[in-house]
């Protein structure tokens, strides 16, 4: 009986001590399910905010990728858009000429309002317009040729190179250096201004290793550039003053037995070379007279062009540049012009000075313009020290 109750002690000891701890275990159960929801509801308002921000931001930035690039310039940007280009092509180069803020907007934009059917072409865009405005132009479709959209004008001075009326082209029309330069290699366009004007070009169209068949044929002169004036016309107006320029002289041109190939590119030379008419008229003669003894040129200006380079001094690497243009180098006159020449250079090749004289060299004095000429090597270096000396003078 002793050892039974004790048993039955002991049970009640063991439900109580279990008891004593399933309470405290639903109680951390509880609190760790309250704890779990916190942060769960935490967690998830701090996500529905993020996307609350992510939706205004946004609707922001598409709000605002949806206005013009700048309601304030008005400036004419010609935009080239090619055959094949999809909505994504087209809308990479509207943003990358700064006439719209996104690409990736533009394109969404367009789809959603049905306005993608857009034409090749080239187009005159501001970044003032409106996607709807942009939209609208593309789909009435661009010309096929670069186009000037204001009145404007084209100065190319004496003695540019094509290079360098590409630049002046840009920045005084629509059209872009690019797109002048491309033009001056599209050889259909090229060929139609030969024909056109045959005395003029035929003898550049059959020079060989020629950089561009219109160096020294694009005519120094103001050109106006209305609206509507296409570049290939803007061109046509170089080379037209040019063959107006040369007819009276054509028949003079013939006699001399040099092709006007040859009388422009002496004439560009001497363009760079000489300052006056007196100066140009007897380099010319220098220029014809190494021809006559079967010398080279030597000028630089050849060498400067060869290197494709305006830097002020050439290198003795540069002097060696293995180039058809370098006269340094070749004899004879090489492929072609080097600029566009003046008319006074061009007559004062066909009206040289003082050949008589036989000079062979010439040496300007770049302080004062003056040029020293000389029948051989030693009176030439005799100029050179002259000149040397008297710029020593002067920088002391």
């Amino acid at each position: 009986m002793e050892g039974r109750i004790l048993n039955n002690d002991q049970d009640n000891q063991d439900q109580q001590d279990h008891g004593s701890t399933e309470e405290p275990n639903r109680s951390v159960q509880k609190q760790r399910k309250s704890f779990s929801k916190h942060v769960i509801g935490g967690v998830i308002g701090i996500l529905v905010v993020l996307l609350i921000i992510i939706g205004v931001m946004g609707y922001r930035y598409f709000d605002n990728a949806t206005q013009p690039y700048n309601s304030k310039d008005n400036q004419v940007v010609q935009v080239d858009i090619p055959y094949g280009a999809n909505g994504k092509k087209i809308a990479d180069i509207l943003q990358s000429n700064k006439i719209i803020k996104s690409g990736f907007v533009f394109e969404y934009w367009t789809k959603a309002h049905n306005l993608s059917n857009f034409h090749a072409g080239y187009y005159q865009l501001k970044p003032s317009m409106s996607l709807a405005q942009i939209a609208k132009a593309l789909n009435k479709g661009g010309s096929s040729e670069p186009i000037q959209s204001s009145s404007g004008r084209v100065l190319v001075v004496e003695g540019s190179q094509i290079t360098t009326i590409a630049k002046t082209v840009q920045k005084q029309t629509d059209f872009t250096a690019a797109e002048f330069l491309a033009l001056m290699k599209d050889q259909s366009f090229i060929k139609s201004l030969a024909k056109k004007y045959p005395q003029l070009l035929t003898s550049s169209m059959n020079a060989k290793k020629v950089r561009y068949h219109l160096e020294g044929y694009l005519f120094p002169a103001t050109y106006e550039v209305g609206k509507k004036t296409t570049l290939k016309q803007l061109v046509t107006q170089m080379v037209s003053k040019t063959n107006d320029e040369l007819t009276p002289y054509y028949a003079q041109i013939k006699k001399s037995k040099m092709s006007v190939q040859e009388i422009m590119t002496l004439a560009s030379l001497v363009e760079r070379e000489g300052s006056t008419t007196k100066d140009r008229r007897l380099i010319a003669g220098v220029f014809l007279n190494r021809l006559d003894a079967k010398w080279r040129l030597d000028s630089d200006i050849s060498v400067f062009y060869a290197i494709n380079s305006t830097k002020s001094t050439l290198t003795a690497k540069d002097l060696q540049t293995k180039s058809p243009y370098n006269l340094r180098l070749n004899l004879g006159y090489g492929p072609g012009p080097f600029n566009s020449p003046s008319l006074t250079s061009i007559k004062a090749v066909l009206n040289p000075a003082q050949r008589s004289k036989d000079y062979m060299y010439f040496v300007a004095d770049l302080k004062t313009g003056k040029v020293y000429y000389a029948k051989d090597a030693a009176g030439h270096a005799a100029n050179i020290k002259k000149v040397s000396k008297h710029n020593e003078a002067a920088e002391k």
